[in-house]
């Protein structure tokens, strides 16, 4: 063949890959509201960046006449470029070709770039939309799966790695997103293992693709999702955001920006946030945000477990995990779900080395048969295992309630975090003052002449002992007991001391949490 005719050769390649299904189902794909693989990826990365692998590659399978039948690319388009001038890897699916299915070639390129983002060091980022293993290929798709899964755990905590949702995720196919640091689910999108046909045949219940596994479903309820987006450009557009906070692998630091917020800026409503009433809620993200650089908080699981709040935010442009119990939602306490967010998040943070801020009120872990039945304890353990384990630099805030075991868990001194500060308004305890008089002063209470009134009496005494920081500071378990208004300052300059801090566990393959 001469090179005029290898050229011309390309070209029709390149024009083969680049049409993926055709003119037609890729006028469907639009018609439903969703971008093409490559369009995809042009919006997500810097403009005239992204530089395709294994562009002609095609399926080698022959059964079912599928030899006759071979596009280019073979319904994945993966690659590398950059967002925002930093290195990533990324493969789209692309649902236009055979739906999406999954074929051993489509494996190999997925593999291909995952090892690469690896040697690289850079995050890689999944856009899924399809339809699970391509049937005709019988073991060998499920051999490929299992190739893709494999290199989602050997990544994992050395990369980030990211998936989006954009269209369907069936089957087998769920586990390699469930592996990755975060998922981002479009409405309309859904993720399950099983069908709602093979639902209705083993349950008779009827459920539809959306009920059974769409954005909102595994955002509220199951938590395998950690955000829900309206559309593909907003999920496209948050997966800049969340790279934003992150290095580019864990052997690096989070990037700093320049910060246009007031290092020293004091916050007086902050010292009149707290309720008198200690039963009364209020919301913990006003107090993240006046904390913040320019109340710019990123909430990871917003719609899971909203007792606990997670997510990322700056302080004086470096990138900080945020931590925090929500007094608005069940009054703050932990429980099974919000046990393992937490732990989930704290454990994401310590592998890329973004440090930890915890926000304290906390009345204990959620009481009940259904929690001890459905394992709090182990699942509490977890997030304990996970604060104990984290050797990034933590500093703690207890703005009220620090009571029981749930005082231990929160990101503790004795868990090594390096900075523990409280409000005036901290009560740590092993438990809140009506459960402890009731307790150590029963039988006082019982043979009072008015035990209302006595009881009321030891409680205000308790409270006025104990329910404070001060005992806890006198014992150096907090080192500061802080004006509120003055949180964001101080969090700063603790930051700024310890971001060089030096802490390890002892060497081992690895820990066995409670899982």
């Amino acid at each position: 063949m001469k090179t005029k005719d290898k050229i011309k050769h390309l070209q029709e390649l390149n024009a083969q890959a680049e049409s993926g299904g055709g003119e037609k189902r890729i006028a469907v794909q639009h018609e439903k509201g969703r971008l093409t693989a490559r369009e995809r990826i042009e919006y997500l990365l810097d403009k005239g960046t992204f530089r395709e692998t294994d562009k002609f590659v095609t399926h080698r399978c022959t059964d079912f006449n599928m030899g006759e039948t071979k596009i280019p690319g073979d319904g994945v388009v993966a690659g590398y470029g950059r967002i925002n001038g930093r290195s990533v890897c990324i493969f789209a699916e692309d649902f236009t070709v055979f739906g999406g299915s999954l074929s051993k070639a489509y494996a190999e390129k997925i593999c291909k770039i995952q090892d690469m983002a690896v040697k690289m060091g850079c995050p890689i980022i999944g856009l899924k939309d399809s339809g699970g293993a391509r049937i005709q290929e019988g073991v060998d798709s499920l051999a490929g799966y299992t190739d893709v899964f494999l290199r989602n755990v050997l990544t994992a905590g050395v990369v980030p790695q990211i998936s989006a949702i954009m269209g369907p995720c069936a089957g087998g196919a769920v586990y390699s997103p469930a592996m990755t640091d975060f998922v981002i689910m479009v409405h309309g999108s859904f993720m399950f293992l099983t069908g709602p046909d093979v639902v209705k045949a083993a349950t008779h219940e009827d459920v539809t693709f959306d009920e059974l596994g769409g954005a909102m479903v595994h955002n509220e309820k199951s938590g395998v999702a950690h955000f829900a987006v309206n559309n593909e450009l907003e999920c496209l557009d948050l997966i800049k955001d969340l790279l934003s906070y992150m290095p580019q692998n864990n052997m690096e630091d989070p990037p700093h920006r320049a910060c246009s917020d007031d290092v020293n800026r004091m916050d007086d409503p902050l010292d009149a946030i707290i309720p008198d009433s200690p039963n009364k809620p209020y919301d913990m993200h006003e107090v993240i945000k006046r904390v913040v650089d320019n109340s710019t908080f990123l909430e990871v699981h917003r719609y899971y477990a909203m007792n606990l709040i997670a997510g990322f935010a700056r302080l004086d442009g470096r990138p900080v995990g945020i931590v925090a119990n929500q007094p608005a939602v069940l009054a703050g306490v932990l429980d099974i779900n919000s046990s393992m967010k937490g732990a989930r998040f704290v454990r994401f943070c310590d592998c890329f080395n973004i440090p930890i801020v915890t926000f304290v009120d906390v009345p204990g872990f959620l009481p009940g048969t259904a929690q001890e039945w459905g394992g709090v304890i182990k699942n509490g353990a977890k997030l304990l295992y996970a604060f104990c384990e984290a050797t990034v630099p933590r500093i703690t805030v207890i703005t009220r309630k620090a009571y029981g075991g749930a005082y231990c868990v929160m990101s503790s001194k004795h868990t090594r975090a390096d900075i523990n500060y409280a409000w005036p308004s901290a009560e740590i305890a092993v438990m809140g003052p009506d459960g402890a008089v009731k307790i150590l002063y029963r039988k006082q209470i019982k043979e009072a002449a008015d035990p209302k009134q006595i009881e009321k009496q030891l409680i205000n005494e308790y409270t006025d002992k104990f329910a404070n920081p001060f005992v806890t500071a006198s014992k150096g378990y907090i080192d500061a007991v802080i004006m509120p208004s003055a949180t964001r300052p101080r969090i700063i300059e603790a930051l700024a001391m310890i971001e060089n801090k030096r802490d390890s566990n002892l060497p081992r393959k690895h820990g066995n949490i409670p899982l």
